[in-house]
């Protein structure tokens, strides 16, 4: 893959007004190869889409897509796949839970180490989830169960993969052109990444210290009915998984 291939950094938001502008500039300052940032953004009412639409006019590499009407982690993603070119697509949360300095880590083990994807990883082992959860938007509840469900999803899929709920990558458009998103939320990436280590697809997991969330609401949920409906949808993907065709 030459050097001077384009990243296409896709960001779904929705409610993420107080983060959005100092995210794209955090990932510009970290980029080491042409990057376009693509904000793919559920019509927010906190007017996410205006702030990136100010930011776009000043800086053709930004752009936004206001999804009036659609709603949804995975089609977000998968609208922000079809309307990108880049060789090599990233994705990532918007709540700066997960470092943009990674970004280029994860990028070179694509372009120059030849990877097929490279995931930010929570926990595998020098990774760690979040911890001092004290005056912030997110819960114990959430990262203790976010704990159990990945080790569960281990034991169940493939043990040498540690998080299947990561949500953090850098990978090759030839997967992506293979392998469409599947699902509502976070089980989405549990389906990718389990069909592409099953197609022999050569994937990498980078530990990161994923922080607590400062601004903004979780979309995963907040209290243990939200959190049960999630993991049940989790665990009954990773179920068809287990038991479908290679």
């Amino acid at each position: 893959m030459p050097d001077d291939v384009l990243v296409s950094v896709i960001l779904p938001t929705y409610n993420e007004a107080p983060n959005i502008v100092r995210l794209i500039r955090a990932i510009q300052a970290a980029a080491t190869r042409p990057t376009e940032v693509v904000v793919v953004d559920d019509d927010s009412p906190d007017g996410t889409w205006r702030l990136v639409q100010e930011v776009s006019a000043a800086d053709p590499s930004v752009r936004v897509i206001r999804r009036i009407g659609r709603r949804g982690l995975t089609s977000a993603i998968q609208e922000g796949i079809d309307g990108t070119t880049g060789d090599v697509v990233v994705w990532m949360d918007c709540d700066f839970s997960m470092p943009p300095a990674l970004i280029p880590v994860l990028v070179d083990l694509v372009v120059v180490d030849g990877y097929d994807a490279a995931v930010g990883s929570r926990f595998a082992p020098g990774g760690s989830a979040k911890k001092d959860l004290q005056d912030t938007e997110d819960s114990w509840l959430g990262v203790a169960l976010s704990n159990l469900l990945n080790l569960a999803l281990r034991v169940w899929l493939v043990p040498s993969f540690y998080d299947y709920t990561s949500g953090f990558i850098a990978c090759r458009r030839q997967i992506l052109d293979e392998i469409r998103l599947s699902g509502d939320y976070g089980e989405y990436f549990i389906d990718l990444m389990y069909r592409a280590l099953r197609r022999g697809y050569r994937v990498v997991e980078i530990p990161y210290e994923c922080v607590p969330r400062e601004f903004g609401e979780s979309k995963t949920g907040t209290n243990l009915w939200q959190y049960s409906r999630r993991g049940i949808k989790y665990l009954w993907t990773a179920f068809k998984l287990r038991f479908s065709r290679p």
